[in-house]
This record gives structure tokens, C-alpha cells and sequence, in this order.
């Protein structure tokens, strides 16, 4: 199965350059595999990111959101001391939210290609 997640950043601050994102992939690519799942495509603005994410039937994706934000949030804060002005009222990088959709009605190459073409900071 396939699903489309986006992530924004608590209150919508912009929080993210280039080297937050590459680090961001690389741990929610970590956690997908501990899922048993592929981290299909990722890609990121300064205030969101987007992942397409193939993974089993057996994991809920309640579960496996709780994991990427979780983890990813606890790594970057750990990681990058210099991202503590954007979450120091919240204590949170991300929003309680999520938006998660199939990607079965597009063609893969279509949701890829959308997620490929985010306007990645520099």
C-alpha cells in the first residue's frame, strides 16, 4: 500500500534548510525500515515535508506517523540546537496534524513527481 503523507511544522514557522531535510530523510528512512516500509520519495519546503511512503497492510499508519514525527522531531531537536527558536513555546517541531492519503487513484509517477518538484530551501 501507498500513502502520501505531509508534515508542517508547528505553527507553520520555517524551520528548515537544505542540511535539516537531507537529515530528516535519513531518519525517516530509518524508521520506515523499521516498519518493514520504503521511504518511496521524500522532499520538503522550509515549514513541511511530503513523503511517499509502500508499506505493509499489517502496520497502521496512525502508528507509523507517531514514529516519523516522533523520532524525527526528538533527532533534529538533539542534532540542530539551532532549531530551539522555533519550538521553545510548544516544545514540538511538528503540528499535532497530519494529512495522509492513498496513492492508489494517481499514478505513482504523478504523486513522485509532485513530491519532487517541492521548492526545497536552500
Amino acid at each position: 500500500m501507498h500513502v502520501h503523507l505531509v508534515f508542517v511544522t508547528k505553527y507553520r514557522h520555517s524551520v528548515f534548510g537544505d542540511r535539516h531535510l537531507t537529515r530528516c530523510e535519513e531518519i525517516m528512512r530509518a524508521v520506515c525500515e523499521d516498519f518493514e516500509a520504503e521511504l518511496v520519495e521524500f522532499n520538503g519546503e522550509n515549514n513541511h515535508v511530503h513523503l511517499l511512503v509502500n508499506f505493509p497492510p499489517k502496520v497502521a499508519v496512525s502508528r507509523l506517523v507517531n514514529s516519523l514525527k516522533g523520532v524525527s522531531s526528538r533527532r533534529l531537536r538533539q542534532e540542530f540546537p539551532d532549531l530551539v527558536r522555533h519550538y521553545w513555546r510548544a516544545q514540538r517541531l511538528w503540528s499535532g496534524s497530519y494529512f495522509a492519503g492513498s496513492a492508489g487513484g494517481a499514478p505513482l509517477s504523478i504523486v513522485k513527481q509532485y513530491t519532487e518538484q517541492q521548492n526545497r530551501p536552500l
